[in-house]
């Protein structure tokens, strides 16, 4: 049955109101010979003959899974059981709303209660929220939370070796008010912080993969009453101390990596986590576990006075967003996996890319940049990094992003990123290939 939104007697109310007495009428000043043209399309085809054209045209794109596959910046080729997509495509879970009624949302609610509670341990936090539209948005609300706590505190702390996508969504977000963003180099307990200082930002690792520990920065931040918040790699955090394990007071990270696909860029999982004495400040849903009358285990929302929902005026944000299914996704990869399989997994990306970096400064002319990294690392290379990428993604290798396509005052650095799918076949191929671009 077609939707029909408007009766006759709707239509005809309209009309009179508008002094018209028909919906041709409305259209009397464009001529007639223009309001229906032809448009001269082709014949139509059939399901079968329009799969396969669909099909042709598909089949031209490169996609990881036919390819060595090197490129990372934000998203990252990880292995995902098939029992992640198996349980998130139940029609009770695709089909689900915002839990407002906890008594006809419990399913929702617990898988939410569990996620939270693997990456507030993952993460190092006392609470994770669910959740933000991706670690960009997370970054610019935990921004945006740190300085509404004391807005005369101006001043915001990011590394220039950070994403450039993420900085300019922060950008974005306080293009409407009077703060000051501020770039430093090098390590952040290094960074121009003083009483004008709302947060410092730090990356776990930076933009070009180096890991540095945090609590000098911490510790330099608190000193100056600043907040340090750090935008974290979750599946690194498996394997190394947690940023909230080192004094970081909100924690943000890209759940793409646990358990969700590439998809060309989205939809992804932006994840944030706190510590308990900014629960309250903190956008975005927290479910809590509760007891009905009877006793029994239930989940609820909680701290609901916080959202947009029940205060809009007095929300801590009016931009959040629950990632339903992105965040189930993590929840069933993260309870599948477990901390031994997410520790394998890290540990699988921080020996390949080490292995890889040392075959690529065998190659002369190579220089790996990035001291100490875990599964991205930059490298300089002999020739642009654009034309190296071009070459070898004919071959069925993509070597990683060349930064000329962010920078183009940097045409001979690509940024490689290797996790745990890469076989050492794949990484010898690269390497080989490296080698014949530079003779």
């Amino acid at each position: 049955m077609p939707f029909i939104p408007n009766s006759d007697a709707d239509r005809r109310a309209m009309l009179d109101v508008i002094g018209k007495e028909s919906v041709e009428a409305l259209f009397a000043d464009i001529p007639a010979s223009r309001r229906f043209p032809e448009l001269k399309l082709p014949a139509g085809l059939s399901e079968y003959e329009v799969l396969k054209e669909v099909e042709a045209m598909a089949a031209k794109n490169l996609d990881a899974g036919k390819a060595a596959w090197f490129l990372g910046a934000g998203a990252y080729n990880h292995f995902i059981p098939a029992l992640v997509p198996a349980i998130a495509s139940r029609g009770e879970f695709l089909t689900a709303y915002t839990p407002y009624q906890p008594e006809v949302s419990q399913g929702t609610l617990q898988a939410i209660f569990e996620y939270q509670s693997m990456a507030a341990e993952l993460l190092g936090v006392a609470v994770v929220n669910a959740s933000h539209y991706d670690v960009a948005t997370a970054l610019a609300e935990g921004i945006l939370m740190a300085w509404k706590l004391d807005e005369d505190r101006r001043r915001i702390l990011l590394p220039a070796d950070m994403h450039p996508e993420y900085k300019d969504v922060v950008r974005t977000y306080f293009s409407s008010f009077e703060v000051e963003i501020v770039e430093y180099e090098g390590a952040p307990e290094t960074a121009p912080l003083d009483g004008r200082a709302a947060c410092l930002v730090a990356g776990y690792p930076t933009f070009s993969g180096e890991v540095r520990a945090l609590e000098a920065a911490a510790a330099a931040a608190h000193a100056a009453g600043a907040l340090l918040i750090v935008q974290a790699d979750p599946i690194m955090c498996a394997l190394l101390k947690s940023p909230g394990a080192q004094g970081a007071d909100i924690v943000v990270a890209e759940g793409q990596s646990l358990g969700n696909p590439m998809n060309f860029g989205g939809p992804y999982l932006g994840m944030m986590g706190a510590t308990e004495k900014l629960m309250r400040k903190m956008p975005g849903r927290i479910v809590g576990e509760a007891k009905d009358h009877d006793g029994r285990r239930g989940f609820v929302l909680t701290l609901t006075a916080r959202e947009q929902h029940i205060r809009r005026e007095k929300a801590v944000s009016n931009i959040c967003s629950n990632q339903g299914l992105s965040m189930l996704q993590s929840c069933i990869y993260m309870a599948a996996m477990g901390s031994g399989g997410m520790r394998a997994v890290a540990r699988l990306c921080h020996d390949k890319a080490h292995y890889t970096a040392a075959r690529i400064a065998e190659i002369p002319g190579y220089k790996v940049k990035t001291g100490s990294f875990f599964k991205e690392f930059l490298v300089e290379t002999p020739v642009p990094a654009a034309a190296i990428y071009d070459r070898l993604a004919k071959k069925r290798i993509v070597p990683g992003l060349p930064l000329s396509r962010i920078d183009a005052a940097r045409p001979d650095e690509l940024l490689v990123c290797v996790t745990e799918v890469n076989t050492k076949a794949e990484i010898d191929a690269l390497a080989r290939a490296l080698k014949e671009v530079s003779l």
